[in-house]
């Protein structure tokens, strides 16, 4: 994994998205992802939606050795109306713990993890009889998806939720 953008605490405004949410398998969990993407970018497109922000993959809940409640979204310039598929929803304004990087999201994961741990930052994530239920956890895409293939390559910022203390 490469660092970019070490550890941090970051106070985050309230943002607008459009996103698909689905039930997915821990395994695969990555090809559900990219089908998403191209499935919000081919709906955006048919709408002629192009004042778009970051692509983001949210982690609702979280079972490694389950499903996973995850969401494809793209954030927009404000409220946007979505459909049956495509719903409209906000990432929540608060303080987040975040870090930036390339290739090796689990390495990532594990390095905020430890990192929040070390500086006594509680996660705002309850147990759930399905997993861990994330008030707000997301990967952005800051390489666009759509135009860099190879995920190697995308610089990735990690954020999750904390709880206030």
């Amino acid at each position: 994994m490469e660092l970019l953008e070490p550890p941090r605490i970051v106070e985050r405004p309230q943002q607008d998205y459009l996103g698909i949410r689905v039930i997915t398998p821990f395994r695969g969990m990555l090809s559900v992802r990219n089908e998403l993407i191209d499935e919000l970018d081919t709906w955006l497109r048919a709408r002629g939606i192009d004042d778009t922000g970051l692509f983001f993959l949210r982690l609702h809940v979280i079972d490694m050795s389950g499903p996973m409640d995850l969401e494809v979204g793209v954030v927009t310039p404000g409220p946007t109306d979505g459909d049956e598929r495509v719903r409209p929803a906000v990432l929540p304004a608060g303080r987040y713990a975040t870090l930036t990087y390339r290739n090796h999201s689990l390495r990532a994961n594990r390095a905020l993890i430890d990192w929040a741990a070390e500086q006594g930052i509680a996660f705002d994530r309850h147990d759930v009889a399905e997993g861990d239920l994330f008030a707000c956890r997301y990967e952005a895409f800051r390489t666009d998806p759509r135009t860099e293939p190879r995920k190697t390559k995308w610089v990735v910022e990690l954020n999750f939720a904390i709880t206030e203390n």
